[in-house]
């Protein structure tokens, strides 16, 4: 009896080192499905902490493919976390601090909101805000299969649907993602280089830079909650409006070009949460008017794409 026992003790404690090795060695691409599924990489460490608790008490002796199996254990988590953010309507926070060990070998601290910006722009601000408006099952089967190809007979189980039913949840995300219910501007290249020199002008605080994409009778009005302010703001003018955009320095860290509505535009969205759009109008290669919005009833009636051209 003894026996058997120090024998299934050993068999325990190498599983334990079996798993803990993978884990660490599939830590960044765990992450990096955490992330795709919450916009947050917080709350993505925060996944991998719930996940690594899981998996450690889990028997692994069954499991054949122990990638795979992390994989899944990852996407339920996070399945449950966006399911309750939806019932609770929860924002994660605005600071990111310290917290425990979330596994073995895990560096102190937390991610900062710099790694946050990073983070954002490798994966793409428009693909974060379009993955939000998804329920959580459509933005599952979008990543999952979508972006690190796992099959749908292996999605289904987890949303409690079948494949078939997977695939069309997918397929729905995926036209989100692109925008197909409004014509693209014919020039959307054009219009999209605009954009991405207004925002890296912006970002880097070069003024002369941005009065050049102005033009010089540009307006800007901006919405009574970008502020807030209790009325509407006006601008008028290429020098007035590069100089409000300099302002919005801090925002602009976490601003991407997306596809607004089939024309290029801005989206600012902090932990993959849209909070301020900028519209653009544009005159050949100069922007005439920026419509900057951020009251949440506005925000909602934009079609939100990624510019991928």
């Amino acid at each position: 009896m003894d026996e058997h026992i120090a024998q299934g003790q050993t068999q325990t404690h190498a599983q334990t080192l079996t798993l803990t090795q993978r884990f660490e060695e599939d830590r960044s691409h765990l992450r990096a499905v955490a992330y795709r599924m919450l916009g947050s990489l917080s709350e993505a460490e925060d996944a991998l902490q719930d996940a690594w608790l899981r998996a450690s008490r889990a028997d692994i002796s069954d499991v054949e493919n122990l990638g795979g199996w992390l994989t899944t254990v990852v996407a339920r988590v996070c399945l449950n976390m966006l399911r309750t953010r939806r019932t609770r309507g929860e924002d994660p926070l605005d600071e990111v601090t310290p917290d425990a060990d979330t596994g073995p070998d895990q560096e102190e601290g937390r991610p900062d909101p710099e790694q946050e910006a990073v983070m954002a722009d490798s994966v793409g601000h428009a693909l974060l805000v379009v993955l939000d408006t998804l329920s959580p099952a459509e933005r599952l089967a979008f990543v999952l299969h979508d972006m690190f190809a796992v099959p749908f007979d292996q999605i289904a189980p987890m949303i409690e649907r079948t494949p078939a039913t997977a695939r069309q949840m997918a397929s729905r995300a995926r036209r989100r993602v692109k925008g197909g219910t409004t014509a693209p501007d014919p020039d959307l290249s054009r219009r999209r280089r605009v954009a991405e020199a207004f925002l890296a002008a912006t970002r880097e605080g070069n003024f002369e830079a941005l009065v050049t994409l102005l033009h010089p009778d540009v307006v800007l009005r901006a919405d009574k909650a970008v502020v807030p302010s209790p009325e509407p703001i006006f601008l008028g003018g290429a020098v007035t409006v590069a100089q409000a955009a300099m302002a919005a320095i801090g925002r602009a860290r976490f601003t991407g070009v997306a596809l607004i509505n089939g024309t290029a535009g801005l989206t600012m969205a902090p932990y993959g949460r849209l909070r301020v759009a900028l519209r653009f109008t544009f005159a050949d290669d100069m922007i005439t008017e920026i419509d900057v919005i951020a009251e949440p009833a506005r925000l909602s009636e934009l079609e939100i794409a990624v510019a991928d051209v």
